[in-house]
């Protein structure tokens, strides 16, 4: 079994509803190869598949926000506001706030796809 690593958010976080990405790679030294990024999904679909793909294998996987910065002084207001902020310990998988527990369907991560391209900014 692998291991799921995540964001602990309140409840009422605005960061929950940004575009979600997956990165899965090796869990220990053993391997040696490129980590795979996937993504865009909402959290919880992207919660969802990241749980199904380190089920049964050795793989780590960190499901983290996506965000659609638009030029590079909003990164680096993004940047310094984490230099900023205080250390927090990513939040294991077993969060009860997850809402979905299976796996999702491509229907319905290809609908989410569509949810995220209409809310991302159009303008800077």
């Amino acid at each position: 079994m692998g291991t799921l690593v995540t964001l602990d958010l309140p409840k009422d976080s605005p960061v929950a509803d940004l575009p979600w990405v997956i990165t899965i790679g090796a869990l220990g030294d053993e391997e040696d190869w490129e980590p795979v990024v996937c993504g865009p999904y909402e959290r919880p679909h992207a919660l969802a598949l990241a749980r199904a793909v380190v089920a049964d294998e050795d793989l780590l996987a960190v499901v983290e926000p996506l965000l659609p910065l638009v030029d590079a002084d909003a990164i680096r207001d993004e940047i310094e506001l984490s230099r900023s902020a205080p250390d927090s310990a990513p939040a294991e998988e077993e969060d009860p706030s997850f809402e979905l527990r299976r796996e999702p369907t491509a229907a319905e991560v290809r609908a989410a796809f569509a949810r995220i391209a209409a809310n991302l900014p159009t303008t800077g």
